[in-house]
């Protein structure tokens, strides 16, 4: 909250709102008058929110989205010109904890992994009907597995899959190697992104944040794996450069306005005593940017 510094009286977004933690916060801090648009994907995130944060009222409004259509879903909410959107992306806790979502190997369930209904494929479709070929390049660029050839072998010599236990243990016996994490952590991680477009979905929708934010409103994401922090990274600095003309140009020919300032020029990372508190923490990169009072903020002033 530090970051986003909610007064009252303002409009805020929170991307994704999960379980409602980090809504609430803003509420609070935002009372009496701040105004809260709640997104998420997965309806029943949004059950437990409208519960958690029911005594809020009309302050908060629930909207069952996509990150792709953030902008026209702020719009069509009166949430344009906002003091600040938060991006807390991945999987969430309750995605996590229920078996039946497929998300975890720690308990069987099955390879479903779509984080909405809107998801057109589900983990099992992906391992049991993608090629060989197709399954390695995603497990080596979304997982960022040393061993994706091996495992994608595994899984199609061992095919038909149809739990995360199964396909757990087939990874594991492809990998085989020891460390912090499961041998089959990379393979689970590779299939939700692809399942679910995560990578392409932030790529579309950090434009769109600018697009809807005041002058001086923070942008602020939090991302949990590499490939994320990475696409943030890229775009905050992109987005923060008069000109992004290649160095071998001598004069500027790109007509790039900068629209954010960049308030961390590293990620922040948990304290130890937030780790200790919530594991799951330990991976969390947090960057923030705020708007600059320059430049349009339609649509068709910018690039996709």
């Amino acid at each position: 909250m530090r970051w986003m510094q909610p007064t009252s009286g303002a409009r805020y977004i929170e991307a994704t709102v999960g379980l409602g933690g980090h809504a609430q916060g803003i509420l609070e801090r935002s009372s009496p008058g701040g105004r809260l648009l709640a997104l998420d994907r997965d309806p029943e995130a949004l059950r437990h929110a409208r519960e958690r944060l029911s005594s809020y009222g009309d302050r908060v409004v629930f909207v069952q989205a996509r990150h792709v259509d953030l902008e026209k879903v702020a719009r069509q909410n009166g949430f344009a010109g906002i003091a600040g959107i938060l991006f807390d992306l991945g999987v969430s806790s309750l995605q996590l904890m229920d078996p039946r979502r497929g998300f975890s190997f720690k308990e069987d369930g099955p390879l479903d992994m779509r984080m909405g209904p809107d998801a057109e494929l589900s983990a099992q479709e992906i391992v049991n009907t993608w090629s060989q070929r197709e399954l390695a390049r995603i497990i080596r660029e979304y997982g960022e597995e040393r061993y994706a050839r091996r495992v994608a072998w595994a899984i199609c010599a061992r095919r038909p899959l149809h739990t995360t236990g199964e396909l757990a243990r087939v990874v594991a016996r492809a990998v085989r190697h020891s460390g912090r994490i499961h041998p089959a952590t990379r393979t689970f991680q590779a299939l939700r992104i692809a399942v679910n477009d995560e990578l392409d979905s932030l790529r579309a929708v950090l434009p769109q944040a600018v697009r809807i934010l005041a002058p001086g409103g923070r942008l602020v994401v939090i991302s949990f794996h590499s490939l994320e922090d990475r696409i943030v990274k890229r775009f905050l600095v992109r987005e923060s450069r008069a000109c992004i003309c290649p160095p071998r140009i001598p004069e500027c020919v790109c007509g790039h306005e900068a629209t954010l300032k960049r308030l961390t020029k590293k990620p922040i990372r948990p304290a130890d005593a937030e780790v200790a508190r919530n594991p799951r923490s330990r991976s969390a990169r947090l960057r923030v940017a705020s708007r600059l009072g320059t430049g349009c903020t339609a649509p068709r002033c910018h690039n996709e």
